[in-house]
């Protein structure tokens, strides 16, 4: 049974606050910057998804997915990376459609289970003939991709797709949505509201027949958000059917490969739902951890130069070749 009920994660004595834990690394955490190579990708409706490659000139990748409003530059992202890089494992940090310093040409954007640019991703990763393993890494919002598309393919996927790593991941997105709208959460709502009010702008001036901005400024939460934008974008009936659809909770029995979530019981952007144990006692190749502390993709460690979530991830994958 893959509940791992002890984990050696234990967070620094000054930081055992989960919205430090949360918010420290964002604000005080200094990563060696990676040394990306930029490639873009052409989707089949005409649009482009910003893959940024570090290589090290291995026959081994890893692929990362950023959370919500991230990007490949993120402290996390390229705490990542580097790990992975020093292993001796390329990396491909993906860059959701609109994340990547540009706005993307199509209406939609992204969302929390798009899986179809994942796929175009590894297809155009298989087709290159580079790799002989590719692994996955995700978090948050991107953790929730990774572990939907795992699910989704079951026994059918490429066999070349080896483990994956999800962290912070709110698999079930109604639970984890009604979370952010507590008090304890509104500094973190509002600065996702006005990101993604900036991206929909930029989306306003080239579609002004389908996007409205009229009344912005009345949202306060992802239901309303989602309501008015997510859904219908992607074609959803409402935040309910769209929350429904894609939280990967309920893909995670059908996983066939090594697969890793790391939530933390003390992160306040989780409820209940993304606490998944009895899919974990029952799928072999689901584990489970959940540390007492850690935050939302935090999991500060002042020992060394990276961070304990980097290291289990590192070790997960290396595991699992």
């Amino acid at each position: 049974m893959p509940v791992l009920h002890h984990t050696d994660y234990k967070a620094p004595f000054l930081l055992r606050n989960r919205h430090l834990l949360t918010i420290f690394p964002s604000l005080f955490r200094k990563v060696k910057a990676a040394q990306y190579t930029r490639r873009r990708i052409r989707t089949a409706d005409n649009d482009f998804i910003d893959l940024d490659i570090s290589s090290v000139n291995s026959k081994r990748l890893v692929i990362i997915l950023h959370g919500l409003e991230g990007n490949s530059r993120r402290q996390y992202v390229t705490g990542m990376v580097n790990i992975f890089n020093e292993g001796r494992y390329d990396t491909a940090a993906m860059n959701f459609r609109g994340c990547s310093g540009e706005s993307n040409e199509a209406l939609r954007f992204y969302h929390s289970g798009e899986t179809g640019d994942l796929q175009t991703v590894i297809d155009h990763i298989i087709a290159s003939g580079q790799y002989q393993q590719i692994h996955l890494v995700g978090f948050s919002l991107g953790g929730n991709v990774t572990l939907k598309y795992i699910g989704e393919q079951g026994a059918g996927i490429p066999s070349i797709v080896r483990s994956a790593v999800a962290i912070s991941v709110p698999c079930d997105l109604k639970d984890s949505s009604l979370e952010l709208e507590k008090s304890h959460n509104a500094i973190y709502m509002k600065r996702f509201i006005r990101s993604l009010g900036a991206k929909l702008e930029a989306k306003a001036q080239r579609y002004p027949e389908k996007i409205s901005l009229d009344r912005f400024g009345e949202i306060r939460s992802f239901q309303q958000f989602d309501d008015r934008y997510t859904a219908p974008i992607h074609g959803f009936k409402d935040a309910e059917e769209y929350w429904a659809k894609n939280s990967s909770r309920q893909f995670l029995p059908d996983i066939r490969i090594p697969t890793l979530l790391i939530n933390a019981l003390d992160d306040p952007f989780l409820g209940r739902g993304s606490f998944p144990y009895e899919e974990a006692e029952q799928n072999p190749f689901f584990h489970l951890e959940t540390p007492a502390t850690g935050g939302h993709v935090g999991f500060v460690t002042f020992s060394g130069k990276h961070y304990w979530s980097e290291r289990r991830a590192f070790q997960f994958i290396h595991d699992h070749p």
